[in-house]
């Protein structure tokens, strides 16, 4: 979990993007995302860089005119703004910077969809997108295996992802092969898609169900749990026979569990006793 100088950090950076960003285009946007992303690939494979620029020793100005001196005239102005203010905060640990670096990296690249009102789309795509991974074990343990070059598995997302989902889609699970956060792959599309949902000021409720929801059970459920959590929620609905029937929903860390399947189990325990 970071710490709260480090969400500090990174919340002056993410403000300073944001005003530096606020007439751009999308296209402007999603080059400045890559190029944030591009610097957290260098911190990623640099540890000495993570540790220099998070040096306590060293003032936030000392820091910042170190990113300077690496950056000035290879990536945009407002990316050379954006993290000579997040160098300028204090970090806890080096890899903080590195998971603050690659946050900023794709919140821009919701941002470039947001300009584009592409964003519920985006969200779609890499929900649908986890679930392919997570119904092929085959798949979900190529993805996920560090030792694979990552060359490889980036090019086997773009083929698997080419001409059916849109290119912001690939670029989020790009970020997710990386291990986004310091978690593994699935957890990081997780956490995306709930990054995604949260930029549209919704919640994300993880449904299972016996068989398919018609739209208005989807829209009275919906209804439901936005009134419970005072906000609109977004439905991720997977359908899994072997819970029998009833319904499971998942909103953070409640769960809702009212499958027939863990009815079945919880008879089991009580007779076993």
């Amino acid at each position: 979990m970071a710490s709260s100088v480090s969400r500090q950090a990174t919340a002056e950076a993410s403000a300073k993007f944001a005003a530096g960003t606020a007439t751009a285009t999308s296209a402007q946007v999603a080059t400045a995302a890559d190029e944030i992303l591009s610097v957290a690939g260098l911190l990623r494979a640099q540890p000495r860089l993570r540790r220099a620029l998070t040096d306590p020793s060293r003032s936030g100005a000392d820091r910042a005119a170190l990113v300077r001196s690496l950056l000035s005239g290879k990536v945009a102005q407002v990316v050379l703004d954006t993290l000579e203010t997040l160098v300028a905060g204090r970090f806890s640990r080096p890899a903080e910077l590195l998971d603050s670096t690659e946050r900023l990296g794709a919140d821009a690249v919701l941002e470039a969809a947001d300009k584009d009102g592409k964003l519920a789309e985006l969200e779609d795509e890499l929900f649908r997108f986890g679930q392919i991974v997570s119904g092929n074990s085959q798949l979900a343990v190529t993805l996920s295996d560090p030792g694979a070059p990552i060359e490889r598995r980036v090019k086997l997302v773009a083929d698997l992802l080419k001409g059916k989902a849109q290119p912001a889609t690939a670029r989020l699970a790009e970020i997710a092969l990386e291990g986004f956060g310091g978690r593994g792959f699935e957890a990081s599309l997780t956490r995306l898609v709930e990054l995604t949902a949260a930029k549209r000021d919704r919640e994300v409720a993880y449904v299972t169900v016996a068989k398919p929801l018609t739209d208005a059970d989807e829209q009275a459920l919906a209804a439901k749990l936005s009134e419970i959590y005072g906000r609109a929620v977004s439905l991720k609905v997977d359908v899994d026979p072997a819970i029998i029937g009833g319904v499971s929903v998942q909103v953070g860390s409640d769960l809702y569990d009212g499958t027939i399947l863990r009815r079945l189990n919880a008879a089991r325990q009580a007779f076993a006793k």
